[in-house]
């Protein structure tokens, strides 16, 4: 199962409210979900974002993926955690490119 944090709409129309929460990547966007993580009013000027960071983190270890606007919110409401897994990333992503140029010398030295 490949969870996801999305948001998930509700509220009035003209009027939207959203939850963050963890969802299977199968399911609808309104659909069924596995545990709420926070809120976002838009229509709110202050005190219109809640996140509850532990819980975001715990998903995160556990390989769930951020959606596109997930993510920018979680980079108002927790930047630290979101520089933890930007660091992350970088660190496997750069783990993959030794790896791949270890392997591309490895073969040019069998070659010549």
């Amino acid at each position: 199962m490949a969870v996801k944090i999305r948001l998930r709409q509700l509220g009035k129309k003209n009027r939207q409210t959203f939850r963050l929460v963890a969802i299977d990547g199968k399911c609808r966007r309104d659909g069924k979900y596995l545990e709420n993580l926070g809120w976002y009013q838009p229509c709110e000027k202050e005190n219109n974002l809640h996140v509850e960071e532990e819980r975001v983190g715990f998903w995160l270890g556990k390989g769930a993926e951020l959606s596109e606007k997930a993510e920018t919110l979680l980079s108002r409401a927790a930047p630290a955690l979101l520089k933890e897994l930007r660091a992350k990333r970088a660190a496997k992503r750069d783990k993959v490119r030794t790896q791949r140029k270890g392997k591309k010398e490895g073969a040019s030295a069998i070659k010549a």
